[in-house]
């Protein structure tokens, strides 16, 4: 039931019905003028005819496709992944409803000039991120705070989401306690050490010119009014960041997080009671719903195109052509592996399980092309996370979304590290730096 199928290109087009569905409809209602264009069509409904495609063109019998489908969506990541939507949407609801958001945002204009406020975002999103070694855990603790900030400063709230999604995936590539780390440096056989020490001479200089670009685009003539607030109401974002840079799993901290956020409402609000707990979280679990069944779809579909044979074309049509270039470049061989995880990664929207499936091909590259593996180990993770961070149907960006009640489509060119980060990475292999320093036994 789990082997998988001669590679055919055929196995890919439910995806591609799925996104010309999903931002076809969104680009025509916005043509014609339509409130809310990218919601006309809720993404769960518009990959249903991807879905069926799928099961219409699998090469096996219905049964064994159906549980190809269900084993995609009941995938540990999956499921780890939807939890987080529910907790993140609970967390952001029941600390709005006590007054939390507010007062976390009053408190930071306090000590942060405007003209900071989205390099601050950009940096305490990759610093939590690195901790907790998670993007969408950092995501879920401050996309509230980011859309109150933006509110009160008159900024664009696609930019201040750009700058917390860029932060979280900066964080997250960086991290050693990373999945998308560990599976880079397990399938290439280095070390975490060494995969960082190469990352870091390519992020860094991304982060730098990120943190120039948002001061520039934070420049606002709006000057906030900051109101009084109550420290007690912060302590809910304090003891969630603690906790996160703890090291703390990611759903602890979220449900750390809720609880801590409903205690404080009941000592303080007098109108704020259980039943009003209750009902914040459920309408935080409510809000999170669509997203949600649109990650299990994905990766229910992403198992029969898998299974299908779809990602094998992909990895042997990359193969075909970095085996015409010839095999004397290293340059072809960091490229080959760079676009063998990156259209992996278009495919699956996981970067942890887009570098899973690439990995063996991209060990194999790395030995015809001489490519040190701890460079192949970096390249892994650093276009995994690019493309992680700006396709419109990724965990990020739709969590991120959601929260702020935007479409996702707003927020792809808003994430400016992603971006940077990829210009930096290809003149990495353009121009061949960092080197890394010759393995010692």
């Amino acid at each position: 039931m789990t082997e998988r199928l001669p590679p055919r290109v055929t196995a890919l087009l439910p995806l591609l019905l799925f996104l010309l569905i999903f931002l076809g409809s969104g680009i025509y209602y916005t043509a014609i003028g339509t409130d809310f264009a990218f919601y006309q069509i809720k993404a769960p409904v518009a990959i249903l005819p991807a879905i069926i495609l799928a099961v219409l063109l699998a090469r096996d019998t219905l049964n064994r496709t159906l549980e190809a489908f269900v084993a995609g969506v009941g995938d540990s990541n999956i499921i780890t992944m939807a939890l987080v939507f529910l907790l993140a949407g609970a967390f952001a609801t029941v600390t709005e409803a006590i007054g939390g958001v507010s007062a976390t945002v009053n408190m930071g204009l306090s000590f942060i000039p405007t003209s900071m406020v989205l390099p601050g975002l950009f940096l305490i999103g990759a610093f939590i991120s690195t901790a907790m070694g998670t993007s969408m855990g950092t995501i879920g603790a401050l996309a509230p705070v980011a859309l109150g900030f933006a509110q009160a400063t008159g900024l664009p709230i696609p930019l201040a989401m750009g700058a917390i999604i860029g932060g979280a995936m900066a964080g997250d590539n960086l991290s050693i306690i990373s999945d998308t780390t560990i599976a880079a440096t397990r399938t290439q056989g280095v070390s975490m050490r060494d995969k960082f020490k190469l990352n870091l001479v390519i992020a860094l200089p991304a982060m730098l010119l990120t943190v120039i670009l948002l001061f520039i685009l934070g420049d606002t003539t709006i000057e906030p009014v900051v109101a009084d607030y109550q420290l007690l109401l912060v302590l809910p974002y304090i003891a969630v960041l603690v906790l996160a840079l703890s090291g703390l799993n990611v759903l602890a901290v979220l449900m750390a997080g809720i609880v801590l956020s409903g205690l404080t409402g009941l000592f303080i609000a007098d109108e704020y009671s259980l039943a009003s707990w209750g009902g914040d979280i459920y309408r935080g679990f409510e809000g999170m719903l669509e997203i949600m069944v649109l990650s299990m779809f994905i990766g229910g579909l992403s198992a029969i195109m898998k299974r299908e044979g779809g990602l094998d074309w992909v990895r042997e049509r990359i193969q075909r052509i970095a085996g015409a270039v010839g095999k004397t470049s290293k340059r072809a061989g960091e490229a080959a592996i760079a676009a063998l995880v990156s259209v992996t990664n278009l495919f699956v929207a996981n970067n942890t399980v887009a570098i899973i499936i690439s990995g063996s091909v991209a060990r194999e590259l790395a030995e015809d092309y001489a490519v040190d593996r701890r460079r192949s180990a970096s390249l892994l993770d650093i276009f995994s996370c690019v493309i992680q961070g700006l396709i419109p149907y990724g965990a990020q960006i739709l969590l991120a979304g959601s929260l702020a009640s935007i479409s996702p489509l707003a927020l792809v060119g808003q994430v400016y590290y992603c971006w940077l980060l990829a210009a930096v990475a290809i003149a990495a292999i353009i121009f061949g730096f960092p080197r890394p320093k010759p393995a010692t036994n």
